[in-house]
């Protein structure tokens, strides 16, 4: 009994994800207006490839490589395409943003970690109070995506480029090499992609 007891509190326990965790710094006024804008952005979503047949075998090619996290295919390709979406706005690569996703949540849409980071890309509820609107919910998918760039853009802004910086910081791990290194084995070795991503502007 109390085995089949433990087992249940396990089945119903958050989903736990071992990741860092952004730190708050204050921002300049710009940039603080600028976060909020790209965060608040309502429009509509559209395609983020440059044709049909582009879309067709980047998703083909991902949705393959993703099938055993999130099995529903309907699910899948729309978690792709958000993905593909709100990386390319963000001017990042979204095999990168795939790899950030899979080190930090393992694609699990309602990890949530230690320091309290939130959803697919490990978002802390700070931001939502910092740049956002009281009722941006993390566990969105497109909300926490779109999140999750604008912050990863910010550092990149910050660090000038340097993905090795810009990764330290969004963990929270600035300067330490294992964060950086699993984004940068997980990107490379689970999902590079040599086909055309390039995204329409």
């Amino acid at each position: 009994m109390r085995r089949a007891l433990g087992v249940l509190v396990l089945l119903l326990a958050p989903l736990v994800a071992h990741a860092g965790a952004q730190k708050y710094e204050p921002l300049s006024a710009s940039v603080h207006g600028a976060l909020s804008r790209s965060v608040s952005d309502r429009a509509p979503q559209h395609s983020s490839f440059q044709d049909s047949t582009v879309a067709i075998d980047w998703l083909t090619e991902m949705s393959g490589r993703l099938a055993k996290r999130i099995p529903d295919r309907e699910s899948r390709l729309d978690f792709l395409r958000s993905v593909h979406y709100e990386a390319t706005r963000a001017g990042l690569d979204p095999q990168l943003v795939l790899g950030l996703i899979q080190v930090e949540s393992g694609f699990k849409k309602y990890a949530v970690s230690t320091a309290g980071a939130r959803g697919y890309m490990q978002v802390m509820p700070f931001w939502v109070k910092l740049v956002g609107r009281a009722d941006d919910n993390l566990f969105h998918l497109r909300t926490n995506l779109r999140y999750g760039c604008t912050i990863l853009r910010h550092y990149l802004d910050i660090e000038r480029g340097d993905l090795y910086r810009a990764l330290g910081r969004y963990n929270g791990s600035l300067g330490q090499a294992d964060y950086p290194n699993m984004v940068r084995a997980a990107w490379h070795q689970q999902w590079k992609y040599t086909g055309s991503t390039l995204a329409s502007r």
